[in-house]
């Protein structure tokens, strides 16, 4: 029987695709093409792996585990876009994995959801908790921007190192973060993923079998060791192309980073949050949208400042302006809509709408 798994299983095979156009010379737009769909399932694979050694390491390093391989495939993507100077490419796709995540992941799993079932629950008060904490990375990259924007002298080098000692106080916030989810109030946490882990074993109809269930560590280790050497090389054949496939393709820069990079990096999260919401579990569907939204935020997007202070490249947080309208707009729509601990189909229609309309804006925003 295929599953969302087993689906996104199937892409593996543009994996020898890739490389083959890569070496063989097929063209930059089939390149870019062929190894962002052999990224999606790669992704779903260290996803899976994770899950598997988090099993063995118990619930608080297999918490910190997850956490932070969360976005592993967009910080590889991150790294390597940075390290070959496509800075615009990389702010654009930190903006672009927020509003993803909170409109288009949120959106879907509301609306399916809501078509199947006529109103859906969810913890409001982690809803709110997870919404002061993007408020928080809506500041921190508005004030960079506040910054560069009334001071016109300000140098490369001073703003690189406001944008280092705010990502250092962003990556202090994650781990309280973690923290306090895993650790203070975990039982605010744990509702979700119980249920699915129950409904999970009836569905199966293993549930004796998955008492015994021993995790073959070795094996998932290696998954995950393979798959994440696998992205990496992926990513470069999609860097090295991205600017000439996209400019073949009709599209900016600007776009591609808001709109497809992200797209490609959380295919694997985005299936993974619309399929538990079909099955009534908007608990969880919830965590992993906002919770993804905050890992960008909080760790991926520090992460890539500090890795460009590193490399010598000029990362920083001084975003775009209608980046950081687009960021803040989406802020304040999907905390409006997630505040009160219930949605049905009209909220995730409207998320899409919004997702949709900044969609557009972005296809005609002009290069700068």
């Amino acid at each position: 029987m295929l599953n969302t798994k087993n689906l996104l299983s199937l892409l593996l095979v543009f994996i020898p695709i890739s490389i083959a156009a890569h070496f063989l010379g097929w063209g930059s737009s089939t390149v870019f093409i062929t190894s962002a769909l052999a990224i999606i399932p790669l992704a779903a694979w260290m996803g899976s792996a994770t899950e598997e050694i988090a099993v063995v390491l118990g619930p608080n390093l297999g918490g910190l585990l997850n956490a932070t391989f969360g976005n592993a495939t967009e910080l590889i993507i991150g790294i390597i876009a940075l390290n070959a100077g496509l800075i615009d490419v990389v702010k654009a796709s930190i903006t672009g994995s927020i509003i993803s995540n909170l409109l288009l992941v949120m959106g879907f799993a509301m609306f399916l959801g809501g078509l199947r079932y006529k109103e859906q629950e969810f913890q409001p008060m982690v809803a709110r908790l997870n919404a002061s904490a993007m408020n928080l990375a809506v500041i921190a990259i508005l004030v960079p921007t506040a910054v560069n924007a009334t001071s016109p002298g300000i140098d490369e080098a001073t703003m690189q190192k406001l944008s280092s000692a705010v990502a250092i106080v962003l990556i202090l916030v994650y781990v309280l973060t973690l923290l306090f989810s895993m650790k203070t109030h975990a039982y605010l946490y744990d509702a979700g993923v119980a249920e699915m882990d129950l409904e999970g074993l009836a569905e199966s109809n293993l549930a004796e079998d998955s008492l015994d269930h021993k995790v073959n560590l070795p094996l998932w280790i290696g998954v995950l060791l393979v798959c994440t050497l696998t992205v990496a090389y992926e990513s470069e054949l999609l860097v090295e192309t991205l600017e000439e496939a996209t400019a073949l393709l009709g599209l900016t820069s600007l776009f591609t980073g808001v709109i497809l990079v992200p797209i490609i990096g959380n295919a694997a999260e985005h299936a993974t949050a619309v399929t538990v919401a079909m099955k009534n579990k908007m608990d969880l569907s919830v965590s992993v949208a906002l919770g993804s939204s905050l890992q960008i935020a909080l760790f991926v997007a520090p992460v890539l400042v500090l890795a460009g202070f590193i490399l010598g490249k000029p990362m920083d947080l001084n975003f775009n302006p209608f980046e950081l309208i687009a960021v803040t707009v989406s802020v304040l729509i999907a905390n409006s809509i997630s505040s009160d601990g219930n949605s049905n189909w009209l909220e995730g229609i409207l998320l899409l709408a919004a997702y949709l309309v900044l969609a557009l804006a972005f296809y005609f925003h002009p290069v700068i």
